[in-house]
């Protein structure tokens, strides 16, 4: 156990390399960086702003968050902002009328900067790391913002309509503010090294070749991260290694690994595809959307709110936190008891065609996400009976409450990890080596 947490505190070895797609962005290298190299992480949504600052350490190889936070409910009159120091251990929240973006960033600053905060002085910080949804298939890894960069960000718009255009505002307010390099870091970059036969649909060839229908994946920060720390884990080169990691919380998806590169995910070309999730549906018939536009008098909007935000655990059970399922399952909510175990056969339907993709040959299995780090009987219900396929949880290492173990049992021949994911950190660290 001491030998695990040693591994996950070192982080991330070198990262998950691969060609980029634009010729200007430069991979991981080995960077030397500066003592306190502070990088400003932003994640711009269409009602709120979070970030994070972390002081990159000199190998470029880990960092410390020294605070964080997040303005929510932009817009309105309730709108807050909550900042965390965390090296003081102190939480501040402020509530306050915030417009719209440029406000709360110049909030964030005034935060940042006053007297007893993180930085004295904007130039310290000597990186903006900007979260993207979607990277379309033009990026296959963090890349220095400039006018091309956000013309093609622009251009995914069409494939995350909710995402790209939040996360533009919040580049081009953040390039006015921060005198530092802006490194765009995507969500679906991780996932570039898919091969044509897992990304492509089976829909007419010229909605590929024109419109770039087709599958691109999701959480790559979070996959990108968990990939290395794994690596750091079972002390192998990422190249050698085949995994099978599940991110699940509110989003959930799975990413099958082969030598070390992404070759299938379970979410397509938007994030509703693949599992059960919160209010997402995951896979379903694509038929039940004509049935409900012409039997049931729907628009496309009302089907795609409904697929999106009413659907998933809260349209089988009315409630979208797996903590509460889990309390009204003990007392005997059938719904709830279903919810949970169809959540649980999706998993179990990917894991075993990514067993197929990899031929059996599994290194580790890795949950992580907010449900995969703190769930042990989900845990146990995804392995249960897998002994032939030599998986096999050990009970006792499942239930010790730990967020960084191994919980496989003695003689499972694959490896059971439970590692938390750290995004932010991820994008620091990935925006920095580049910048």
């Amino acid at each position: 156990m001491p030998a695990l947490c040693r591994a996950i505190t070192r982080r991330l070895p070198p990262l998950l390399r691969t060609r980029p797609v634009i010729a200007h962005v430069r991979w991981f290298s080995s960077s030397k960086h500066k003592h306190n190299n502070y990088a400003l992480v932003l994640n711009a949504g269409s009602s709120s702003i979070k970030y994070g600052l972390f002081d990159i350490k000199t190998d470029g190889k880990d960092g410390t968050e020294l605070c964080s936070g997040i303005v929510d409910s932009l817009g309105s009159e309730n709108a807050k902002l909550k900042h965390k120091d965390v090296t003081g251990g102190k939480e501040v929240i402020h509530e306050m009328s915030i417009p719209d973006h440029a406000t709360g960033l110049k909030k964030v600053v005034e935060i940042l900067t006053e007297r007893d905060g993180a930085i004295q002085d904007l130039n310290d910080i000597k990186v903006v790391g900007h979260r993207v949804a979607h990277g379309g298939n033009m990026f296959s890894g963090p890349t220095v913002i400039d006018d091309q960069v956000i013309q093609a960000i622009e251009k995914c718009s069409t494939l995350a309509p909710l995402h790209n255009p939040a996360n533009l505002i919040g580049i081009r307010i953040a390039k006015e503010l921060f005198p530092a390099p802006h490194v765009a870091v995507f969500d679906t970059a991780f996932h570039t090294t898919m091969p044509p036969e897992s990304y492509r649909y089976a829909i007419p060839k010229e909605l590929y070749e024109e419109h770039g229908i087709r599958r691109y994946g999701f959480h790559g920060t979070s996959y990108t991260f968990v990939l290395g720390a794994t690596a750091s884990v079972l002390k192998r080169p990422i190249e050698d290694l085949n995994v099978i990691m599940l991110h699940l919380g509110s989003g959930a998806s799975m990413c099958c690994v082969k030598n070390g590169k992404g070759i299938d995910t379970t979410m397509g070309m938007t994030p509703l595809e693949g599992l059960v999730m919160a209010t997402r549906c995951g896979d379903v018939d694509p038929g039940i959307y004509t049935h409900l536009c012409t039997q049931l008098n729907m628009s496309p909007a009302e089907v795609d709110r409904m697929l999106n935000r009413r659907s998933g655990l809260l349209g089988l059970c009315g409630q979208n936190d797996m903590r509460s399922i889990i309390s009204a399952a003990s007392k005997g909510d059938q719904d709830a008891k279903l919810a949970r175990q169809i959540f649980v056969e999706r998993i179990r339907k990917y894991l075993g065609a990514y067993l197929v993709k990899l031929n059996g040959e599994l290194d580790a299995i890795v949950f992580t996400g907010g449900i995969g780090e703190n769930d042990f009987a989900l845990r146990e219900s995804i392995c249960d009976g897998l002994r032939s396929l030599g998986i096999e949880l050990d009970t006792t290492k499942n239930l010790s409450g730990l967020s960084l173990c191994e919980v496989q049992g003695t003689f499972s021949r694959t490896k059971i990890l439970v590692i938390p994911t750290n995004e932010e950190l991820s994008i620091a660290l990935q925006s920095a080596d580049v910048a």
